[in-house]
This record gives C-alpha cells, sequence and structure tokens, in this order.
C-alpha cells in the first residue's frame, strides 16, 4: 500500500461523458492532483473553455487540453485514467505500463481474459493479448483485494455492474441456478457516449423506449465470464438492453430459479454477508424498490429482491448511475483503493 501522500492524475479521452464525470471526481478529491487532460478535438483549450459548469474551480483556468501523448503523460502522472474507446486504449496502456505508471481503464480492452472472446465480441484481434493476464477487473466489492496490488486495473462496463453486483453473491452462494438466468435492463442515452448519431438525437430517443444489441450485446463477453467464475461453471445468460429517454441512470431487472428452497430471510442474509459493510452497495429492505433517481450522481447501486411464489422465481433489480458507479466513480473507487486512500475520497 503507497503512503497518503498526492497522487498526480491524467485522463485521456476527458472530453466524453465518462470523461467528464472523471475530471469532476478527480477535480475535488482531496488526494488526487489532475495534472493532465487530453483530447485531440478540444486541444489547447483550457477545462474551463470545454467544460463551463467547473470554472468556478480554480485549476480549470490554467489547465489545458492536450494531445494524448503516452511518453509525455508517463513523465506528467503516477496514474492515468483510459477513457478511450475499445481498441485505442490499449495502444496508451502498453507504454504507461512500461514506464511503471498504474493504468486505469475504462475501456473494454483488458476486461477479459480471453484474447480470443475478446476478438468474437469486438470484432477485431485484442491489440495487446499478453497484457490481459495482468489486469485485474476493477469490481472493487468483488475484488478489493486483487486491486490494492495491480498496475492495470480494467473498469467494468456500466450494465455488467449493474447486473454483477447484485447476481455474484447468490452464485456463490448456491441460492440460485446459473442455468436460465434473465437480465432486463434500461440505460439512459449518455450510455452511448458523447457522439452525433441519428439514434441518439433528442427527437429520435424522446419520447421514445427501444431495444438493442440483441441476442448478443458486447457486455454479455465480460458478463458471463464474472458469472462463470462465480458459479465455477460455464454461465450463458439472456441479456437484452433498452434506451430510455433519461440522461443517466440504469435499472436492471433479474429473473433467477433458485436452486432450494429460498425465503426472504436467507436472501437478505447472504447479501448483509456481502454487503452489509459496503458504503457503495445499498441493501433495499422492506417495500422500498430501485429508483434510477435516488443514485443519480452518487457511487451507489441500490439492491432489492421479491421472492415470487406463483412462478417460482428470484427477481432482483438495481438502479445505478451510469456515468459513476458504472463507469468513472467506480474507477475513482479503484484508484483509491490501490493507493491506500480511504475508499470513500472524492466519492461522497
Amino acid at each position: 500500500m503507497l503512503g497518503m501522500k498526492t497522487k498526480k492524475v491524467a485522463i485521456v479521452g476527458a472530453s466524453g461523458y465518462s470523461g467528464e464525470v472523471l475530471v469532476q471526481l478527480l477535480l475535488n478529491h482531496p488526494h488526487a492532483n489532475l495534472v493532465a487532460v487530453t483530447s485531440r478535438q478540444h486541444a489547447g483549450q483550457t477545462l474551463a473553455q470545454v467544460f463551463p459548469k467547473f470554472a468556478s474551480h480554480p485549476k480549470t483556468k490554467t489547465l489545458r487540453f492536450t494531445e494524448p501523448n503516452a511518453e509525455v503523460l508517463a513523465k506528467q502522472a503516477d496514474v492515468v485514467f483510459l477513457a478511450l474507446p475499445h481498441g485505442v486504449a490499449a495502444e496508451y496502456a502498453v507504454p504507461l505500463l512500461a514506464a511503471g505508471r498504474i493504468v486505469i481503464d475504462l475501456s473494454a480492452d483488458f476486461r477479459l481474459k480471453s484474447a480470443a472472446v475478446y476478438k468474437e465480441f469486438y470484432a477485431h484481434d485484442h491489440p495487446a493479448p499478453d497484457l490481459l493476464k495482468k489486469s485485474v477487473y476493477g469490481l472493487p466489492e468483488i475484488y478489493r483485494a486483487q486491486i490494492k496490488k495491480s498496475l492495470l486495473i480494467a473498469s467494468p462496463g456500466c450494465y455488467p455492474t449493474s447486473i454483477l453486483l447484485p447476481l455474484i453473491p447468490l452464485l456463490k452462494a448456491g441460492l440460485v441456478k446459473p442455468t436460465g438466468i434473465i437480465a432486463d435492463s434500461l440505460s439512459g442515452v449518455s450510455g452511448a457516449g458523447r457522439k452525433a448519431e441519428v439514434d441518439y438525437l433528442f427527437c429520435e430517443c424522446n419520447e421514445s423506449v427501444r431495444p438493442y444489441g440483441v441476442p448478443k450485446h458486447r457486455h454479455l463477453s465480460e458478463i458471463e465470464e464474472q458469472l462463470s467464475l462465480a458459479a465455477k461453471s460455464p454461465v450463458v445468460i439472456q441479456f437484452t438492453p433498452h434506451l430510455i429517454p433519461v440522461n443517466r441512470g440504469i435499472l436492471t431487472t433479474l429473473y433467477l430459479e433458485p436452486a432450494e428452497k429460498l425465503t426472504e430471510e436467507k436472501i437478505s442474509a447472504c447479501y448483509q454477508k456481502f454487503y452489509g459493510d459496503e458504503t457503495f452497495v445499498r441493501l433495499l429492505e422492506g417495500k422500498s424498490l430501485p429508483d434510477t433517481k435516488n443514485v443519480q450522481g452518487t457511487n451507489v447501486i441500490e439492491i432489492a429482491w421479491r421472492l415470487d411464489s406463483r412462478t417460482n422465481r428470484l427477481i432482483v433489480m438495481s438502479a445505478e448511475d451510469n456515468l459513476v458507479k458504472g463507469a468513472s466513480g467506480q474507477a475513482v473507487q479503484s484508484l483509491n483503493i490501490l493507493c491506500g486512500f480511504p475508499e470513500t475520497a472524492g466519492l461522497v
């Protein structure tokens, strides 16, 4: 564990939605000093010019966007966040790691252990297959001990976070069957990234709800890999994502088959054992159900469950902010763990 001195941090690809939230979190982080932000399209502009909402922070007047250059970043920062598209992130991760820097990658490049599975889901060869063995999947509540010792953190996708955190405890405890799992997820439009595509224009999204990525969304690769590890057997699930007309937030509903006679108390005990002490997991007992409104702008995931005696299914629901717990907040949580900062630093 490193000492509690300030770490110099940089963000590559700081102008996207996840990059913007990272900027916000790191500007206000008590132990992080944001020293570099990169963006090809905004190079030369100050943070305040690109993100006027942060202009009251003194640093935003002087910190300017630069062209991304791994060699320069390695000299400037101790920790580099990569908020880049998959396939591009690896190009920066390789030289940064070689220079001994810590890399926290928000793309999909290092989430999988198999280069073949990566190629199947992302339709191109993995750019740095040798690094897949070294990366740690950055789900803090599950892999805290491994994150502490890693130089390469693969931060999970937003949908996977909303499915894995509610499901892993149940599979590990053997309370639900690893077969026949159905996941229905609804995501805000920011999940598609900051880009000008017809599908995401206001007139196309507003007053509209639609499924997409059916039947084989890219995130299935990491979801199934992580669930298989939890269940200690291969897990294949049915997953349907939907686009809903909100800016941010993901609501997921899981339909599960109990492996034994379940009671509300048994499920509650399982979750309490796993997450009872977790700051960023809110277990909803009683009548409450997850609501994206209650997690927006926070690093919290809400989880609730109901046993349906009529269908003999367990229904588990979760809500998170796709840009915070589903992306940048979770990445900062990993930063805190591996640097020995309080895990809540910059996040509450």
